[in-house]
Order: C-alpha cells, then structure tokens, then sequence
C-alpha cells in the first residue's frame, strides 16, 4: 500500500525538476458557483501536463539494467512527453505508441524529445496493447501512463503543492482517465487530510471509473465517445482501482458541450489554454452543490494543437450566441446594403462577413441575397438585430450553425 513515506521520495526525486504550479483564485469561477474557486494549473508544468510528475519520478526508480533495455510506453499525449523528456534527462532511449488521432502538438512534441513514436490506429487502449506486446518482444521496460504505484505517488505530488498554498481546502475536483492522478491525489490528500473531499471528473462518453465504482471492480467500455482524448480510455487500472474506492468520494460526469462552454470561460477569464481533458474539472464546478467551500480544480494539461483552439472557440461563440449567421432577400439597387449595414449599427452588432450574391433571382426587387455573419453579446442582442430587420420591412432567416463559418 502507498504510505506517506512513498509521496515524500517522491516529492524529493522531482525537487527542482517540476514546476510547482501555484493555486489561482477565480473571481469568475468563484462568483458563478458561490464557492471560492481556486484553479491548480498543470497546463503550466513542464511539458504542458502533470504526466511529467509520475513518468520522471517512475523512471527515476529504473536500476541501471531496466534504463539500458529502453523504455517503451503507451499515450494519448502527455505521459509520451514525460516519458520522453524523462529519458533524455536519463540518457536512454524511448519508444512511444499513440493513437493515429492524437493531436500534432503531442505528436511533435514528444518527437522533439527524442522519442521514437509510432502512431497506431484505434484508442488509446489499442495503442496500450502494442505498446505492452512491444515491451515482451523487445525486452524493452514498459512505463504504464497511469496503473503504476510509482507513477501515482509522482502524481500525488500535487496534493503537498495545494495544502501549502491552501491548507484549508474543503473540495479537489480531479480528472479522470485511468486513474493514475485521480489515486494520487486523493490517497495524499487523505493522508494529509481525512476531511477534505475528493471528487473525480470523466467525460460522459469515457466514464470507465464510474462503471468500476458502481458495479465494485474493474470494468472495461465497449467504446468511448469524447473530445477530451487525454481521458478517453476505456478500462482503468487494476492497481489504481482500489485506491480510488478507498479514497474518492465521488466522480461527476460532464457533456462534451461542457468542455465548449469551460474552454471559453478558462481563455477569456483566464487567458489560458488548456486541453479538453485539462478542463473537465472546470465544467464539474456547476455540479457541486455545497456552496461557500474551498474548491481546488486541478487543470491537469494544455497541449492543444491551434485547430482545435479555434474550433472550440468558434463552437462556444456559436452555442452562447455571440457568433451568428443570418440571410435576407434584398432589392438590386444602390443604398440597399447601406441601409442594413445602418441597422446592425444602431443595434451595435458587428459585422464578421459578408456575402452578397447578386446572382440568385432575376427578379431585381429581391435579387440579391446576403449572408452575413455577426459578432454580437449573447442570445438576447442577436433576438435584438433579428427584431430591428423584421421591424425594417425584411425576413430574416437564420442559417445552421454547421454552415456559418468556416
């Protein structure tokens, strides 16, 4: 069993090779849920993620003979980076299987380090499997991304950080995917602390923890369906399983549109990139019920590719109604498009794009159709502009979000 001895080797192996990522008030957070919300940002660590943790700490443990075999591994991304940047430190050689869907970012990033990666298709599980089979025929040592003793007491480093910047936590609020920091955090925490609560998060198309808690043993998805590729796995870990029955107290499941939602609060209250697995514990804040308590979200990665930065913000803009697209029939003559541009302005909307065909009818009193996308302050403003050109005489006829922007 991991003793507190276990956290504080751990915690001395990774002195002056971490980052100890400072706790950040949230204002925003804390004024929408009426808890004082504080954020653990690991988005910050070394190598963009807490993985960095578990991976040099575990390595770091190798005899001379496991390091001289080379050391093979399986990721969705961030533990690759761990692994990899842990073994340069090391001066050994590293193998690293992702999924084929990995984000580029992870991809390149774990190259850069001087890792071999193999991209392999399916999951992250199918990708664990080759990554163990390589590790037989080979004779290379297989690193586990998260069912590890040693990886989970590296993770579990994180709970000394939040007790000295906030001894009196009341709630950590912790992703979810195998269980690996999910374990280490709360198995600290309670040695440190019996009355602080812990509470897991996992996407609803990957909740394989919560499967394993409700039906009391490990228990394996027959898919996963989620944006938040860093917890998208299906079983969690057998070593890990029991801690996490001993010493969490509750897991919440989040909507992928919670993540939409939560990316956009985290980068314009914030000015912070983090990764959709990196924010699930933002999107739980909702969740809680308690209110006036401590509440520590730990934000556990922010490698992200710019695709799918602006994919999310153009997602989040669209659902909360800031960004909208809208078409109008207008007359083939001169002033017409000035008097639209002239309503958007008195209702203060801003005008993204425009698109004027004047080649849709050959009847000139409505021969023009423009499309135009606007900015605008929520769902109320855009009700507002649409009201102000049915007012002018026009119909305007919204257009399906899948069509407005590309």
């Amino acid at each position: 069993m991991l003793t507190l001895n276990d956290f504080k080797a751990a915690g001395a192996a990774l002195s002056g090779i971490i980052t100890g990522t400072p706790l950040i008030f949230s204002a925003a957070f804390s004024q929408a849920t009426g808890n004082r919300v504080y954020l653990k940002p690991e988005n910050m660590q070394m190598t963009g993620s807490f993985k960095i943790r578990g991976a040099f700490y575990k390595i770091s443990t190798l005899s001379d003979e496991e390091k001289a075999r080379g050391l093979v591994t399986a990721s969705a991304g961030n533990h690759a980076q761990g692994v990899a940047y842990a073994a340069q430190k090391a001066g050994v050689s590293a193998t690293i299987v992702m999924p084929v869907s990995t984000p580029l970012v992870k991809v390149q990033n774990t190259g850069s380090y001087g890792a071999n990666v193999i991209l392999h298709e399916g999951s992250f599980d199918d990708s664990a499997e080759a990554a163990a089979k390589i590790a037989r025929e080979q004779g290379l040592t297989y690193i586990h991304p998260f069912d590890d003793l040693k990886v989970v007491a590296g993770q579990g480093t994180i709970s000394y950080e939040i007790f000295r910047d906030l001894p009196e936590v009341d709630v950590i609020l912790v992703p979810i995917g195998g269980g690996g920091l999910a374990a280490g955090v709360a198995t600290l925490a309670k040695l440190l602390n019996r009355k602080v609560r812990i509470i897991g998060v996992e996407p609803a198309g990957a909740a394989c923890m919560k499967a394993s808690v409700e039906a009391g043993h490990v228990v394996t998805l027959p898919e996963v369906d989620t944006i938040a590729d860093g917890v998208a796995v299906k079983r969690p870990g057998e070593l890990v399983f029991p801690y996490i029955q001993q010493n969490l107290d509750g897991i919440i499941t989040v909507a992928d549109r919670e993540l939409v939602d939560a990316f956009l609060d985290l980068m314009e209250k914030h000015k912070m990139i983090v990764e959709n697995a990196g924010m699930i514990s933002v999107a739980a804040l909702k969740h809680l019920e308690e209110k006036d308590l401590n509440v520590v979200s730990i934000l556990s990665g922010g490698n992200m590719d710019v695709i799918t930065v602006s994919s999310l913000v153009q997602q989040g803009l669209l659902e909360r109604g800031r960004i909208f697209s809208f078409s109008i029939r207008l007359p083939d003559e001169p002033g017409a498009l000035m008097k639209v541009t002239k309503i958007i302005a008195d209702e203060n909307g801003n005008i993204v794009q425009l698109d004027h065909n004047q080649f849709k009818s050959i009847n000139r009193h409505s021969a023009v159709e423009l499309r135009v996308t606007l900015e605008t302050l929520g769902h109320d403003h855009k009700k507002a502009i649409l009201e102000a050109f049915r007012s002018a005489g026009y119909e305007p006829s919204t257009v399906a979000p899948s069509d407005e922007l590309v």
